[in-house]
């Protein structure tokens, strides 16, 4: 498939899609939403993608909604079909409905999604890179939520999913102030996982890709993945009983015997995910 807004490339098991409008500071369009589905739908499908980052072309990671359409939305009173808000983004009676929501459905994916924040990442941008699984920085990057300075309110079930990455009073700082924050502040706040110098953002974003491409289970990462967003619902009781039968199926599995196998011989591991 071609792409007219993002870039979407697969390397080394590693699948990279990369926002771009570089000189909108790739601004969020109905037509880049519907281009980023599909390119994590084929990478998804793909058996050979085993991890996925998300970053942006450029200055930017992504500005927001593009301005123009935040313009009409103004002046006709009502969102457009242009900006979304489509119905769940799939129906897998096997995923939790919370995460098949339009952005939310990045938990829902078998496979690990990394953000690489390389510059401005505000509004819908910030949104954007709360649902991946991990975050990590440039040191040139930046944060904010801005709603509240543009009469809006905190979408899209970031009000739910903030508070549970940074803590609550954190969220509310950044929501009531809208204010933008560097990188550093970011960290401190647990908002990402680690800043990176710029002139070595990439090559060490993709570095830890590929040692999870190469050396992880890739049936491991998949389960743990669920486990953790799961539980998010789950007493400790229903979580420590799901990893009970979850860790029964991992001894039947391929790549126990695998990962026991490598680490006697003492060789790379040759994972399947099976």
């Amino acid at each position: 498939m071609s792409y007219e807004q993002i870039l979407f490339t697969i390397s080394e098991r590693i699948a990279t899609i990369t926002l771009h409008r570089p000189e909108k500071l790739n601004a969020w369009t109905g037509w880049m939403e519907a281009e980023v589905r599909a390119a994590i739908a084929e990478a998804e499908a793909d058996p050979d993608v085993r991890v996925i980052i998300l970053t942006g072309s450029g200055r930017g990671f992504c500005a927001g909604a593009d301005m123009s359409l935040l313009q009409g939305i103004a002046d006709a009173g009502e969102a457009p079909a242009a900006l979304g808000h489509h119905a769940p983004a799939a129906t897998n009676e096997n995923v939790r409905a919370d995460f098949q929501r339009e952005y939310s459905y990045f938990p829902s994916l078998s496979k690990p999604v990394i953000a690489a924040i390389n510059g401005p990442a505000v509004g819908l941008g910030l949104i954007l890179s709360l649902y991946c699984d991990l975050r990590f920085a440039s040191s040139e990057a930046k944060f904010g939520t801005a709603f509240a300075r543009r009469g809006l309110i905190a979408e899209y079930g970031m009000a739910w999913m903030l508070p549970r990455l940074i803590g609550h009073a954190n969220a509310l700082d950044l929501l009531f102030s809208a204010r933008i924050i560097e990188a550093d502040e970011a960290a401190r706040m647990g908002l990402v996982s680690r800043v990176i110098p710029a002139a070595n953002f990439m090559p060490a974003v993709r570095a830890y890709a590929l040692e999870l491409a190469n050396n992880v289970s890739p049936r491991s990462m998949t389960v743990i993945k669920q486990q953790v967003y799961n539980a998010m619902f789950q007493s400790l009781e229903e979580a420590t009983l799901a990893s009970e039968a979850a860790m029964l199926a991992s001894l039947r599995s391929d790549d126990f015997r695998e990962g026991v196998a490598h680490f006697v011989e003492k060789r790379a591991p040759h994972f399947t995910g099976k």
